[in-house]
């Protein structure tokens, strides 16, 4: 079974983050829950994103990265929008790497190294239409992505919501995230 740490989106660790590490773990996977947020959630993406600016993304990507310290190497890293920043960078940067998980978001490889990690499997998700995922870029660095690294895969669904997998928000997608559970599930198995 897989060992997996999970970054929380803009809204903070919710209710529906923490069930999705809990249906990981049903399946047999050890999953870590990074909090970069001290505890704080956000009703709004619009506040969690303020919120976020007032902190700061550096110091937000740096806690996540801490986040890392005293677990094991051999991690795959996961992230839902803002927690794709540490998951990623994780991924590139920290020796060991099992895979990468990265929901809603997908930055440049660029960001954090020269190429992806050789032999690290990534699964990018996001929807054809998400203001953030498609009209933002991140589509097109996932695509970049999946063109450059020997065992990625980029799945859209199609529907305009941000953070259609978090049961807890008013976006969530019930269809769309059953089918992204069962593609971690998959995911993680191989691992």
């Amino acid at each position: 079974m897989a060992e997996v740490l999970l970054f929380h989106h803009a809204q903070g660790q919710t209710t529906g983050v923490l069930a999705f590490a809990d249906e990981l773990r049903r399946a047999g996977h050890t999953v870590h829950t990074a909090d970069l947020y001290d505890g704080r959630t956000f009703e709004t993406l619009d506040d969690g994103l303020a919120y976020a600016r007032e902190v700061g993304f550096g110091n937000l990507l740096e806690r996540g990265v801490r986040a890392a310290d005293g677990l094991p190497s051999e991690l795959v890293y996961a992230g839902f929008s803002l927690g794709v920043l540490p998951a990623q960078k994780l991924t590139q940067t920290r020796a060991g790497a099992r895979g990468a998980l990265l929901f809603e978001s997908c930055l440049p490889v660029s960001e954090f190294g020269t190429a992806w990690p050789v032999g690290v499997p990534v699964q990018i998700h996001g929807a054809d239409a998400d203001p953030f995922f498609a009209g933002e870029g991140d589509i097109d660095a996932a695509r970049a992505l999946v063109e450059s690294a020997e065992n990625a895969e980029l799945f859209v669904y199609p529907s305009d919501r941000h953070l259609f997998a978090d049961s807890s928000l008013p976006s969530y997608d019930a269809d769309a995230a059953k089918l992204l559970t069962q593609r971690v599930l998959d995911f993680l198995a191989a691992r």
